[in-house]
């Protein structure tokens, strides 16, 4: 099943061919289809779900997950899939001129209910004026050619920092364009950190994003064993500068839900997404409370904060025999249960 901007872009396959790039793909096949035409085809995934997809069909696709591809490169056609949050555009767009050679093709499609119009006040210097090439299927699937300026990748532009305040010190927060709660501290993560339960030894942050909570749980007590999970790119990355800049270490590394995790657990702490995509869906967050509990050890602790609209009770009672809730506002509530 293509995606309806998968099917733009196989719609106007003449513009894409010789060695492809897709940027920010979706989780489909549409990288399969491309190579009936194309001489080779390349896939970067920002979302570890769409790159796990790819891969599991099997495809001669080269596939990777991350916020770069690990060895330069150079490319005949870049294809950008709009991002839902439209600051990481900038952030793709310098991806594709570092990674598009001199008067190569750059194709930039999306949803028209995602943000694709915006791109018309998103153009950038490393390109000519982008054209509106077709719009079908609720879509609109842009051009531009690269031109000879000098692309480099830097991170720097796309990386903000704050200080955070809490019980025990200061921390500075790292975080990347497009991640949750980019330049502040969201009010749910705010009454989390301040019921944060007493924790050793092996603890995960789950839906890591910026790496607040972890750094939090770290600066409480230096001697955890943390571990921390996302499938987003960006989030990791902002997680390793957050852990950096308070001179912190923990595994960070990307997990399906907790496909990719190992062993058990004294502790799982998380202020859980519940977002795929731009729909809003509780299916993260179920799955996650029952992984969660064959994840701890006996006597483990799992605390969470959610929004008081989200469905949290009956799965809670369903895995961990009774709902605990610990703080509550008029917008978050905070459960904590053990095993």
């Amino acid at each position: 099943m293509l995606t309806a901007p998968s099917q733009l872009i196989l719609r106007n396959s003449e513009h894409v061919r010789g060695k492809v790039l897709l940027l920010n793909h979706e989780s489909d096949l549409c990288a399969v289809e491309l190579q009936k035409d194309c001489d080779s085809v390349t896939a970067l995934a920002l979302d570890f779900n769409h790159y796990l997809a790819l891969q599991v069909a099997g495809a001669k696709v080269t596939c990777y997950f991350g916020h770069q591809l690990p060895k330069p490169d150079t490319f005949d056609t870049v294809v950008i899939y709009y991002p839902k949050a439209k600051a990481l555009m900038g952030y793709l767009l310098q991806l594709a001129a570092v990674y598009l050679s001199n008067g190569g093709q750059l194709l930039v499609v999306g949803e028209n209910k995602g943000g694709i119009r915006a791109f018309d006040k998103q153009q950038s210097d490393h390109f000519s004026p982008a054209r509106k090439r077709d719009n079908a299927r609720h879509c609109l699937l842009y051009t531009a050619e690269r031109n000879h300026t000098l692309a480099q990748l830097h991170i720097e532009p796309f990386l903000s920092r704050y200080q955070l305040s809490t019980a025990n010190g200061t921390l500075t927060i790292c975080n990347m364009v497009g991640v949750f709660s980019e330049k502040q501290l969201d009010q749910g993560t705010e009454l989390l950190l301040q019921h944060l339960p007493s924790l050793n030894g092996r603890v995960l942050d789950f839906g890591c994003g910026a790496g607040v909570i972890s750094a939090a749980l770290l600066l409480q007590n230096p001697q955890l064993q943390l571990e921390c999970v996302d499938i987003n790119a960006l989030a990791l990355l902002a997680c390793e500068h957050t852990l950096a800049a308070n001179g912190f270490s923990a595994r960070v590394y990307p997990s399906d839900g907790l496909a990719q995790v190992t062993g058990a657990f004294e502790g799982i702490i998380s202020n859980p997404p519940f977002h795929d995509g731009l729909n809003s869906t509780t299916d993260i967050a179920t799955s996650f409370v029952a992984d969660s509990r064959r994840h701890l050890k006996s006597g483990g602790i799992w605390q969470i904060v959610a929004n008081r609209h989200l469905p949290y009770a009956d799965t809670i009672v369903r895995h961990f025999g009774e709902v605990n809730i610990i703080a509550e506002t008029n917008k978050y509530k905070v459960y904590r249960n053990r095993t």
